[in-house]
């Protein structure tokens, strides 16, 4: 990392705070990207959709994260006084409580995803180690243990460090999916794409093909706030925004070249057979062996890089939280080396422990992926509604005057997104994300009792109330068998 990414604000009375370029910044949006989800993609679609499915699954998934990387675009620059992104938006639009369960489930979303990086590396490595299974083992989750507090002990010893890393990473892991791509256009089969075009007879209605495959999309695109999450550490706060821009699209064009290709290979009811990296398995029906050799090799590259942006994230949104007195302040405090560690610990917790729940569910890796992605929901959602607020009723403390209409439409159009992909999901998700979110209260109640202020307003007692009674339906449906792991 050069010198330029690593200047600190040596301001008297603050702890040094690393600085990050534009092209690191958008590294870290990429490296956040780009990990398990892309070489699952193949299968994942076609379980559910054929080529016109995909191809429409994409337009939607394309234009909607688009406008939520201009939402983080355009915050970025009118409310250049909020940090840690998601979090900062939704409790700057919509109070202090809803602002905490932003936090939270961003930082859950980010814990539950982690974990689908270490079942995937336990099933690749599964292929040639028969007790791994597809990583929802004993074995699996005991090695997967060893890694996670592995990294916790490697990035504990800096922010710097991390990042560097990263940035190494993330190119080292863009090669093998570019090859991929390359690889399957020279062998691809144009009448075995045409079969696949309409779908098996398995996939239902075009609607509900699309809709099946939205929380895939979402969870590969999560990351796209990335450089909002570290616009602290923002050489130049315009950074932010750009590298949004430009590490989406990137991304965009690979994850999209990836599902299309993967069409012209195989039937896609043999693609949805293949076990999870199913890239893997796609490239070997065209090259033979060392063609899943290669993408194993490359999918466990990426997923580690991926791991360690995720943690460096979610450790960042509770820290700042802690600073902004929206959780216990033991959350607040960071080492000489800018690394929040009672954050980092306690992000290394969670995910251990939804690594033991994977040895209780019926597909670990589909479960995690799926969670994940609607645990993040709620703070898109309310990052999108926060910037067709300001747009409608811009305050003092947002700059540039007057939104545009461009931006108000961009807002809109990004609320309906992700209001559509709640409904995508399901009702499954939306109660098993309550579960996790209703206990989470003891968090915002420690920290109202350290400042001591009231507990609740009477509207965060609606909100409680809701989140409460969704969290009992959630866990009686559980128990009762109407819901499953």
């Amino acid at each position: 990392m050069s010198h330029a990414d690593t200047r600190a604000d040596t301001a008297p009375g603050r702890a040094p705070s690393v600085k990050l370029s534009m092209l690191t910044l958008t590294t870290m949006v990429v490296g956040s990207m780009v990990g398990a989800g892309v070489f699952s993609l193949p299968r994942r679609f076609a379980e559910e959709t054929g080529v016109a499915g995909a191809l429409i699954a994409w337009a939607i998934a394309g234009a909607g994260m688009l406008m939520l990387a201009f939402v983080f675009q355009t915050l970025a620059v009118r409310r250049p006084d909020l940090d840690a992104g998601v979090y900062a938006y939704a409790k700057a639009g919509f109070g202090e409580y809803l602002g905490f369960f932003s936090a939270f489930g961003y930082w859950a979303s980010a814990c539950v995803g982690n974990v689908t990086y270490w079942v995937l590396i336990m099933s690749t490595v599964g292929a040639i180690w028969p007790g791994l299974g597809d990583g929802d083992t004993v074995l699996a989750v005991v090695l997967s243990s060893l890694g996670l507090w592995g990294f916790f002990l490697l990035i504990r010893r800096g922010v710097k460090e991390a990042a560097a890393i990263n940035r190494i990473v993330t190119v080292a892991k863009i090669v093998p999916i570019l090859f991929f791509v390359v690889l399957a256009l020279f062998y691809f089969k144009a009448d075995v794409f045409a079969d696949n075009f309409g779908g098996a007879d398995y996939a239902g209605s075009l609607f509900d093909q699309v809709r099946g495959t939205m929380l895939a999309t979402v969870f590969v695109f999560l990351g796209v706030e990335g450089a909002s999450v570290y616009s602290r550490h923002a050489e130049r706060r315009k950074d932010v925004g750009r590298a949004t821009v430009l590490g989406f699209l990137s991304v965009f064009a690979v994850f999209a070249s990836v599902t299309i290709v993967s069409y012209g290979l195989l039937p896609m009811s043999e693609i949805a057979d293949l076990r999870q990296p199913s890239m893997a398995g796609v490239l070997e029906s065209a090259v033979g062996t060392w063609g899943q050799v290669f993408i194993s090799v490359g999918l466990i590259v990426s997923v580690l890089g991926a791991y360690l942006a995720w943690t460096l994230m979610s450790a960042e949104v509770l820290f700042v939280a802690a600073k902004d007195d929206d959780m216990p302040r033991f959350l607040g405090r960071s080492t000489a080396a800018d690394v929040p560690v009672p954050a980092l610990l306690m992000t290394t917790c969670l995910t251990q422990v939804v690594l033991v729940v994977t040895l209780f569910s019926d597909d670990a890796f589909n479960f995690a992926l799926d969670l994940t992605s609607s645990l993040s929901l709620i703070p898109y959602l309310l990052a999108a509604g926060f910037a067709v607020k300001i747009a409608l009723r811009p305050d003092g403390r947002t700059e540039g005057g007057r939104a545009t209409r461009g931006e108000l439409a961009v807002g809109a159009v990004a609320v309906l997104y992700t209001t559509f992909l709640l409904f995508a999901a399901g009702l499954k998700f939306v109660l098993v994300s309550f579960v996790l979110y209703a206990p989470a209260t003891i968090l915002f109640v420690m920290a109202r009792r350290e400042q001591g202020r009231r507990l609740f307003s009477p509207r965060e007692l609606v909100i409680l109330a809701v989140s409460v009674i969704g969290a009992v339906v959630g866990v009686i449906a559980l128990a009762a068998g109407w819901i499953s792991l």
